[in-house]
């Protein structure tokens, strides 16, 4: 026993507290004490229910409006907590250590130091500085708020400089995880479609919609301008008929001049009980408010909008306000289910099949629809297409000019003829699939 005990004595000996000492150790419980009140904090703040808040809300105390703004900005009130409960227990942990230095000697045996500077201190920090302030402000959460929310406040304002940078970087990590996640979680979508070998081609065309959804832009799947049916503003009514019987479409848009200058959309149903009426009928006093949209908008957070709106049919407009096309709520849905027919459509209105490799397609085909009808895979021509929407305009990629009636190009042992124009628009295309 007196081995052990004379051994002990020379691994630690007690210097004994000098003066400076014992005004460390007092501010060292302060400090102690500051760590705690900051600890409690954050747990008092976060834990106020509704009621707790419609309470303060009815007193004009200093505490109760302090606590308020606090609240108001959560990201700053969690933001100083941090930084202030940090730097006092580094200070806490730096002082105990100096302290520790001087008052006890550590004889030649590295473990006891290592066990009293660090194992100890850091318990006696977190059952004092954070374990035991978290649980009374648990269960006394408005009481601690009130205690704590005027210094916390002048923190607040103290560290507000800290505050900003830790905030910003905060949210610079997170939208950049949340595109990572994102990412990724269409890449594993889409090669588990490649994969998936128990779906139909239909359900497999569906799963591949939905994947590429929220990528694709309004302007590939709108009504291109040269193709969108809109009526003068000056028209007759008798021509507003004739107009709503040819096209079969139930809005339509309609202009003054030009297209450039959409007035509203005529819905067809507000005609029908006046159907009887003669040329002369106002008819114009019946058009809506048009909808604009950019030509570069997201579909997924156009139909999100026409959701929220109720409305079925945007005008599309490019950077300079000039109407490029049309797009409506069923080219949206298109791009999930495919083609939606009904008793207006035909579906060999686009396209007309000559024989079993031989196809008349209207220059005007998205190559979206002439890849389905033709069998092939989607976005099969994506190395020559470009900026081409349709067939005529992946003709004039391929060609890099103008074609001439009966003129041909080929890609991918696709060849491509110009059967008829329009000007120097390409009407008409016979399309010869290899054999």
């Amino acid at each position: 026993m007196y081995n052990v005990l004379d051994t002990a004595a020379h691994i630690l000996v007690f210097n004994g507290f000098e003066p400076q000492y014992v005004v460390l150790l007092v501010i060292l419980v302060l400090l102690l004490c500051v760590s705690a009140l900051v600890s409690g904090s954050e747990t008092a703040f976060f834990s106020l229910t509704p009621a707790h808040i419609s309470s303060i809300r009815k007193q004009s105390s200093r505490a109760d409006q302090a606590i308020l703004k606090l609240l108001s900005m959560q990201d700053y009130l969690l933001a100083t907590v941090l930084i202030a409960n940090n730097l006092v227990n580094i200070c806490i942990v730096l002082l105990s250590s100096y302290i520790l230095s001087g008052v006890v000697t550590f004889g030649g045996a590295p473990v006891w130091e290592f066990l009293i500077k660090t194992v100890v201190v850091t318990f006696l920090l977190l059952l004092f500085g954070e374990i035991m302030p978290k649980i009374f402000a648990a269960y006394n959460s408005l009481r601690f708020a009130r205690m704590i929310s005027v210094p916390l406040l002048g923190l607040k304002h103290l560290f507000k400089p800290f505050s900003c940078i830790l905030i910003r970087a905060g949210s610079l990590v997170s939208e950049s995880m949340a595109r990572k996640r994102a990412d990724i979680s269409m890449d594993e979508l889409s090669n588990a479609i490649e994969i998936t070998g128990n779906q139909t081609d239909e359900e497999k065309q569906m799963l591949s919609g939905i994947v590429s959804f929220v990528n694709t832009e309004v302007e590939e799947i709108m009504r291109p301008r040269v193709d969108v049916v809109a009526l003068d503003e000056t028209a007759d009514y008798e021509e507003v008929k004739r107009t709503i019987i040819s096209s079969g479409f139930s809005r339509i848009p309609v202009y003054r001049e030009n297209l450039d200058h959409i007035l509203g959309v005529l819905y067809v149903k507000d005609m029908i009980p006046y159907i009887g009426r003669d040329a002369g009928f106002e008819w114009q006093k019946f058009l809506r408010t048009p909808y604009f949209v950019p030509e570069h908008k997201k579909i997924n957070d156009l139909l999100e909008e026409f959701q929220a709106d109720k409305v079925h049919m945007a005008i599309v407009v490019d950077e300079y306000g000039s109407t490029v096309g049309l797009v409506s709520l069923e080219d949206i849905l298109e791009e999930i289910v495919g083609e939606i027919s009904d008793e207006s459509d035909n579906e060999e209105s686009f396209y007309r099949k000559i024989d079993d490799h031989t196809y008349l397609f209207e220059g005007k085909t998205h190559l979206n629809d002439f890849e389905r009808v033709a069998g092939l895979e989607e976005d099969y021509f994506r190395d020559v297409r470009g900026g081409a929407e349709s067939v005529a305009g992946l003709m004039l990629e391929i060609k890099g000019d103008f074609l001439k009636k009966g003129e041909s190009v080929g890609s991918h042992g696709i060849l491509f003829t110009a059967e008829s124009l329009d000007g120097r628009r390409i009407d008409k295309v016979k399309v010869v699939l290899p054999g």
